[in-house]
């Protein structure tokens, strides 16, 4: 009785978060060595503990959501980003409304006002960030990160925006007065409109293609007329016509006139 069928839904009812709209064999190995790791062998059994014990739930959250991030992933991608894509969007507009979906421990926020900060002052610089899990947006709040973390980053980027204390670097106010963190359930929540750029990267690898096509399509609605969507290196769309894409440049697309 007590099977995945099962265990799925009661994941759902306890935190929103639809399996179904995963990978079911990647997700359920993730979950199962888990479970493993807490040495629980039934499904019962761990929905039971995470249910009692609030540290064991947002373990399970965070292991669930799969935060892996990075300041400035993929160099060469950023840099298309600030060579093409900004100077593109400012030429109609002097201020771009920009989100960061599903944005981790804030890397990729924080790596988008550095790079955007060449264009426009920090002042007029807002980003909108999310993700589905509750801690990993605390700690993006907070904003402190280990050398590992900055490795790619170049480094004028880390002696202009960051303060290291004591082997940490913790990211100026300055620039996290730029970025609002919220938290966002793309399979579920309803989506910010008039946008201008979209970063959504190396998360939707994880869903179903009947996940990704609804999210495609829903990203394509919050875009602007010619609005961006930027994705991870994992993640080309295979006939972005079909969600009213063009593809800009390699892991860019625009959202084309109807």
């Amino acid at each position: 009785m007590f099977d995945y069928k099962w265990f799925k839904t009661e994941v759902f009812k306890l935190s929103g978060i639809d399996l179904s709209c995963y990978k079911e064999k990647q997700m359920k190995r993730r979950i199962d060595a888990l479970i493993k790791k807490c040495e629980i062998e039934q499904y019962d059994k761990y929905i039971k503990a995470i249910k009692e014990n609030v540290n064991m739930y947002n373990e399970f959250i965070n292991y669930l959501t799969i935060n892996v991030s990075e300041f400035y992933r993929n160099p060469e991608q950023w840099e298309v980003l600030q060579k093409d894509v900004y100077p593109s969007l400012l030429s109609t507009n002097k201020k771009i409304k920009i989100w960061s979906a599903a944005c981790s421990s804030g890397d990729e926020p924080y790596t988008l006002v550095m790079t955007l900060n060449k264009f426009l002052p920090l002042n007029e610089i807002k980003i909108l960030a999310t993700d589905i899990d509750k801690e990993i947006l605390k700690k993006a709040e907070k904003g402190v990160y280990s050398p590992k973390s900055l490795v790619g980053l170049p480094q004028d980027y880390i002696d202009n925006f960051f303060d290291k204390n004591e082997g940490f670097y913790q990211v100026k106010d300055t620039v996290k007065k730029c970025v609002e963190f919220k938290q966002h359930n793309l399979l579920r929540d309803k989506y910010p409109t008039d946008l201008d750029l979209i970063v959504c990267r190396n998360v939707l690898i994880y869903f179903t293609d009947e996940a990704k096509n609804n999210i495609y399509t829903w990203f394509n609605q919050a875009l602007r007329p010619s609005g961006i969507l930027f994705v991870g290196s994992t993640e080309q769309i295979i006939m972005a016509n079909q969600y009213n894409f063009k593809a800009l440049k390699t892991f860019f697309y625009v959202k084309e006139s109807k």
